[in-house]
């Protein structure tokens, strides 16, 4: 394009008729009319005594404010504007296929347009009533503040006010930051609310009020302007971005341009001049020439003279040759007149129409206004929709303000870009489908929604829809997540998971933090011909490990251990293939997960498995760790046979009269407290085996060829030393557990004394797993291996609860989906993988998903009676400003969560004044603070609630009076640890 371009990545709208933008799209096409009668409750005070006509929305009281983390009490003081925006934004950066908590900290930027704030005109007028929450609340200036906050998006944020033409100028300033490189991706959008009848007094004075409360626009018909209610927000990025990271852009931005009418006839009359030269230097910008622009969707309010006047406007630039007129629209004739909020629903209308290439036809058309003279002018109202054609489309969107700031963006449609076509030919991959939520009964809520939405769908693959959900579904703490190889699969999974009696009980898995991972790497005896060759073909990241461990390998062994191990090869038990195979399968696993950001935090290696640990923890590099397990493999292979290996369920000290000097058994593992391994010769092996066995002791042949851990490795242990004397290993980069010593390591080099004596000494895989447990704390263990073994004696070794035992390849024939559950489970237990390396690129393209679903529970409305509470002390307490949502505390009721606090089981005093106190702040419902509850996570407090939180505490508890507010920040970290900072400063009698 010959000037850099923006790309409209992600969208969300609410506009009367159309709670999203699906119903929007729906009702443009339908050419439907969403204007009706004000809602009863809307109706506050003098002016509203007969019905008036315009467009409402829904349901605009409702607001999820604990996914917000905003207390009811602020809340309730909120514009209801901010509200719809806060919601509105975060269901747009869904769209856009990005987790809104993966841009905290970045330079997103935030841009919004709208027209003051009736609610503050409703509520600071009592002066009475004002409060710091109040005033925040009603500042048109704190809307772009508030998705910045609560976001944590560092970028540009404000908010514009230039009347009616407010959020195209905000899509301006949101361009120009981006091609300055000031903000990397932007938020921009608007918002209005009719909440006063002041503006529609205004409208009527002035002769543009609509009586029966439509727009009209172009229509012969048109008589005046009917108020509507509209937020809408889209996401941008410089267009080589979006397109770098696989978005889906609906259009492109190629220029705007904002000017002013300057001194016309009136200041609030509008510049026919100024409004042509405003397209025109935007066309300008945009590189193109008017003749190329098929549509404008224009600001079209249906009134008579603005109509007449931007008809001429347009009519100059576009009354030029050309094959067939300019189309032109307003949505107001569907909408009424969203004010504030009118360039961004103009806006989110073109992008939709050149997103699904159709024109919606003009509202109102079939009765033109002669008096515009639109053929002449190179203009027409379309009567019908109009598909468009095939390549790029240029379209335009006029917004202008009352006070004469005009603006125009001229947008395409999307680049066609090249997709590799999906090889249906083979076996659908495994996905994960991901979704978080801030509460358990919200997952339930979510899960359903998707679960409809999934069902609703064509029978097909699910591996792109599993990868947009871990871009986009993500971040929050209660998390479910689900392998799916199809439509009809994960559809029924998800509304399992949403009918479960336990998510409805409020059980649900919540990440508290990243979970601690240790892996297990399986010894000799669990390798089966054949082992992953599942997962080999199905998982290129694996496929690409184990290539790269056969490459290290093949070298020392002569052959390919790789295609011995694929074809099925009963050579593989000989113990010259079977150790190098162990250390390839566990090498390439270890590395498969780490490259899926499942990395181990501490290692521990069961035998031959201790070289896959040694390359995962940093001590060997991957061509030393092969080049001795292939020595180590050729040396006990070449030994002579004859001896063999017993496992005996029982612990070591009911078979230590079978360990002395002269009987030829030794003992070789202690994996469990019941679970020994002997080693020796097969006859006295045997020998062994019958006396247990009469004792009722259970014991089986371990399936090895020689008598591993024993005296009868004495011969391959100098050799050994040798070999791995050529290596220099390094210290550790996470720690590792000794089977060897059976601890942690401390500073002991795994050198050729290790590895020497690791190949005649026992293996203390019980020793090694307990201290590392204590010392480390996982919370999740995985075997790496093609068999389960360790984590199956990990699981009778007396484990803490809560530590996940997982296996990505539990048998002959796991799969890529074994694999896939194992990162499921992980990212259930906190872990944020690196979702990408489970798909192959041609997997990755971004399918629309329904958004979050928040809650509507809760309600904030205006309630004329409301009045502030009223301190009995010396410092004012929060007022209340308007109510609504969860009720407050009773007067001089203990809350419940103060019960049963002291010594006695009495209630403790102290911990019932702070929770009343963070009640009456906050305006919770008692049962909803507790000891627990964290401040700032989970109340939404900040500096101006803790200020009237201390006074609060203050008032109940006077002797408490005098604590600074720096000696109170560092009790602020839950309501309990408050509430023992206060009793332990009234006990001791602190003072300053």
């Amino acid at each position: 394009m010959s000037s850099p371009s923006v790309a409209l990545v992600g969208l969300d709208c609410v506009f009367p008729g159309a709670p999203g933008p699906d119903a929007y799209w729906d009702l443009l096409m339908r050419g439907g009319d969403a204007t009706g009668e004000q809602p009863g409750p809307r109706r506050f005070g003098p002016g509203y005594e007969t019905p008036v006509r315009g467009g409402f929305i829904d349901d605009a009281d409702v607001f999820d404010n604990d996914f917000f983390t905003v207390s009811p009490r602020e809340a309730a003081a909120m514009d209801p504007q901010q509200r719809l925006l806060l919601q509105c934004a975060w269901r747009a950066l869904e769209d856009s296929g990005r987790s809104p908590r993966s841009l905290a900290g970045g330079d997103t930027g935030v841009f919004v347009g709208m027209m003051g704030s009736e609610w503050g005109q409703l509520h600071l007028g009592d002066y009475g009533r004002v409060t710091p929450q109040l005033g925040a609340g009603s500042s048109a200036g704190m809307a772009a503040n508030r998705i910045s906050y609560h976001l944590d998006l560092k970028g540009p944020s404000l908010s514009v006010d230039t009347a009616c033409s407010s959020s195209l100028v905000a899509v301006h300033l949101a361009v120009n930051s981006l091609l300055s490189g000031e903000c990397g991706t932007a938020l921009a959008g608007g918002v209005n609310l009719v909440l006063t009848p002041a503006l529609g007094l205004v409208y009527a004075q002035m002769g543009l009020a609509s009586p029966d409360g439509r727009c009209r626009p172009f229509s012969a018909d048109a008589n005046g302007i009917a108020r509507s209610d509209g937020v809408g927000v889209v996401v941008l990025r410089r267009l080589e971005d979006a397109l770098a990271d696989g978005q889906r852009v609906y259009a492109v931005i190629r220029g705007t341009a904002v000017n002013q009418d300057g001194r016309s006839n009136g200041v609030t009359a509008p510049n026919r001049h100024s409004q042509r030269e405003v397209v025109a230097a935007a066309y300008r910008r945009a590189g193109v020439t008017p003749d190329q622009v098929r549509f404008v969707e224009a600001h079209g309010t249906g009134t008579a003279l603005g109509d007449v006047i931007e008809c001429g406007a347009l009519g100059e630039v576009h009354g030029v040759p050309r094959e067939e007129p300019c189309a032109i629209g307003s949505v107001k004739g569907n909408l009424g007149h969203t004010e504030g909020a009118s360039g961004i629903a103009g806006l989110i209308k073109v992008a939709l129409a050149l997103h699904h290439r159709i024109v919606p036809a003009s509202r109102y058309a079939d009765r033109e206004n002669p008096q515009l003279r639109l053929a002449e002018r190179g203009l027409a109202l379309l009567k019908a929709p109009v598909r468009l054609p095939a390549g790029e489309v240029v379209a335009g969107v006029s917004s202008f303000g009352m006070g004469g700031t005009n603006a125009h963006a001229v947008l395409a449609a999307a680049p066609r870009t090249a997709r590799s076509g999906r090889r249906r030919a083979a076996a659908a991959p495994a996905g994960v489908f991901t979704l978080s939520a801030d509460t358990p009964e919200a997952l339930r809520r979510n899960l359903a929604a998707q679960a409809e939405a999934v069902a609703a769908r064509p029978r097909g693959d699910a591996a792109a829809l599993c990868w947009t959900s871990n871009r986009v579904k993500t971040g929050l703490p209660y998390r479910a997540a689900f392998t799916a190889t199809d439509t009809v699969g994960l559809a029924a999974a998800l509304r399992a998971a949403a009918e479960d009696e336990r998510l409805a009980a409020g059980i649900a898995d919540r990440a508290w933090r990243p979970p601690v991972i240790g892996f297990l790497f399986s010894g000799q005896g669990v390798q089966e011909p054949g082992m992953t060759a599942a997962l080999y073909r199905q998982s290129p990241l694996y496929r690409r490990r184990l290539d790269e461990a056969d490459a290290a390998l093949a070298p020392h062994l002569g052959g390919s251990v790789r295609d011995l191990l694929l074809g099925g090869d009963p050579a593989l038990h000989r113990t010259r293939w079977a150790q190098p195979a162990l250390f390839a399968v566990g090498h390439a696993l270890a590395a498969t997960l780490s490259g899926l950001g499942a990395g181990p935090h501490v290692v521990l290696g069961h035998s031959v498995g201790e070289f896959a640990a040694a390359v995962a923890a940093g001590v060997l590099t991957l061509e030393e760790a092969a080049r001795l397990v292939a020595e180590r493999a050729r040396l006990m292979d070449a030994l002579p046979e004859g001896g063999g290996m017993l496992s005996v369920r029982a612990g070591r000290e009911e078979v230590e009269e079978f360990l002395g000097a002269g009987q030829g058994v030794s003992l070789a593992a202690v994996n469990g407290p019941r679970n020994t391994v002997l080693s020796g010769g097969l006859a006295e092996l045997e020998r062994v085996a019958g006396v247990l066995r009469e004792r009722g002791v259970h014991c089986r042949a371990v399936g090895v060829s020689h008598a591993f851990h024993s005296p009868l490795m004495d011969p391959v242990l100098e050799p050994l030393a040798a070999a791995a004397a050529g290596t220099t290993p390094a210290a550790p980069r996470i720690p590792v557990a000794s089977t060897r010593y059976g601890r942690l390591l401390a500073d002991e080099p795994m050198d050729g004394a290790y590895w020497a004596g690791q190949a005649a000494g026992p293996v203390l895989f019980a020793d090694a797993l307990a201290d590392l447990v204590a010392r480390t704390a996982p919370t999740a263990l995985v075997e790496i291996g093609p068999a389960p073994q360790l984590i199956q004696l990990a699981g009778r070794s007396g484990l803490a609860d809560g530590i996940r035992l997982l296996h990505p390849s539990p048998g002959r024939d796991a799969t890529a989906r074994d694999l896939a559950e194992t990162v499921a489970a992980l990212y259930r237990s906190g872990l944020e993988p690196q979702w990408d390396e489970l798909y192959e690129p041609v997997w990755r393209t971004t399918e629309r998903l329904p958004p979050y679903a928040f809650s509507t529970e809760h309600r904030f409305w205006h309630a004329g009676a409301a009045r502030p509470l009223v301190s009995s002390g010396p410092a004012a307490s929060p007022a209340a400003g308007p109510a609504s949502g969860p009720a407050g505390a009773a007067a001089g009721a203990v809350p419940a969560a103060a019960e049963g606090g002291g010594p006695d089981g009495s209630a403790d005093p102290v911990l019932a004044a702070v929770v009343g106190a963070v009640v009456e702040v906050g305006n919770y419902a008692p049962e909803r603070v507790d000891r627990n509850s964290r401040f700032y996570e989970d109340l939404g407090f900040d500096s101006v609630m803790i200020m009237q939180l201390k006074d609060r505490i203050e008032t109940s508890l006077p002797q408490a009076g005098g604590i600074a507010v720096q000696q109170l920040l560092p009790a602020l970290r839950s309501v309990g640890t408050l509430a023992d900072f206060v009793g332990e400063w009234i006990s001791v009698g602190v003072r300053p």
